[in-house]
């Protein structure tokens, strides 16, 4: 009785000590690999975990009568726990897309590519002067673009020719001419267009810039790759839905027959071969949220 006391005292203390451990080596690897890849707190911290309780087994199976505290364990414990997350960031490094530019000006003059796509409004034609839903579904049909191939950033209020033109008109017809209104209406459309999951995927952000001496704003959306595919529902009529890879500089529809062949290869549906789609997702993904 008193010894299973004991072993109930012993994991009660060492559990937080090794919570403890492994959030201060997630947030030390973070600090490490700063600028080399992207890795969320919440994602060292599991792999630091993981990493301290299989060394720990590995511990009792290799040492008789082992001691949690004994040089030998700790040093196998930490050890298991470097190689499992220099592990997953050298994959990450290898999956992730390039980080997104933090200046503006320098992502824009880069241009358009297979990462980067410019758009001058997300409701307003600015040939029509009106507001459009086939504007709001190209913008749908972008992210899923991104979303279903390596990732990218989409950025809303420049046009086609690299000039900003700011999102004066798309404020114009949302309630509060604000940033903070545009993105919930933003986010709206897209659990609308792509479902929850899909939506909750993309980072969205805004930049102050000046276009004709007045102020307004450019809307950044990057987007990691996701873990499963990604439909486009059709905004009107029949109850459809479409796949749209990004390919190259372009956004473009799968028919029938290769979506089926692109989602079975890159997203497998055997066991073995789901989980690596599983991880390499999760690798691409793994700075997007902290």
């Amino acid at each position: 009785m008193i010894q299973g006391q004991q072993s109930v005292i012993l994991v009660s203390l060492a559990l937080p000590v090794v919570l403890l451990t492994a959030y201060i080596l997630g947030r030390l690897a973070r600090w490490l690999l700063r600028g080399r890849v992207r890795l969320s707190t919440s994602t060292t911290t599991v792999l630091a975990v993981l990493g301290l309780s299989g060394g720990l087994l590995v511990a009792a199976l290799l040492f008789d009568s082992p001691r949690l505290w004994s040089p030998g364990v700790v040093l196998l414990a930490l050890g298991l726990t470097v190689v499992l997350l220099a592990g997953f960031a050298a994959l990450a490094s290898r999956l992730q897309p390039p980080a997104p530019s933090a200046d503006l000006a320098e992502l824009i003059r880069r241009g358009e590519s297979d990462r980067l796509e410019f758009k001058s409004s997300a409701r307003w034609n600015l040939h029509t002067q009106a507001r459009d839903d086939r504007i709001e579904q190209v913008i749908a049909k972008t992210v899923a673009g991104f979303l279903n191939a390596d990732g990218g950033t989409l950025l809303i209020g420049v046009n086609d020719n690299g000039e900003a033109v700011g999102l004066a008109a798309d404020f114009a017809v949302v309630k509060s001419p604000d940033p903070d209104r545009f993105e919930l209406w933003l986010r709206d459309f897209l659990t609308q267009a792509l479902g929850q999951n899909a939506a909750a995927l993309p980072a969205i952000g805004f930049s102050a810039v000046d276009v004709a001496g007045a102020s307004t704003h450019i809307c950044r959306v990057t987007c990691p790759s996701s873990p499963r595919p990604v439909y486009v529902r059709a905004s009107k009529g029949p109850a459809s839905t479409e796949l749209w890879v990004r390919t190259g500089n372009s956004t473009r529809q799968l028919k029938v027959d290769e979506a089926v062949d692109y989602v079975m290869h890159r997203w497998p549906l055997g066991a073995g071969a789901n989980l690596a789609a599983q991880l390499r997702a999760a690798a691409r993904g793994a700075g997007t949220a902290d």
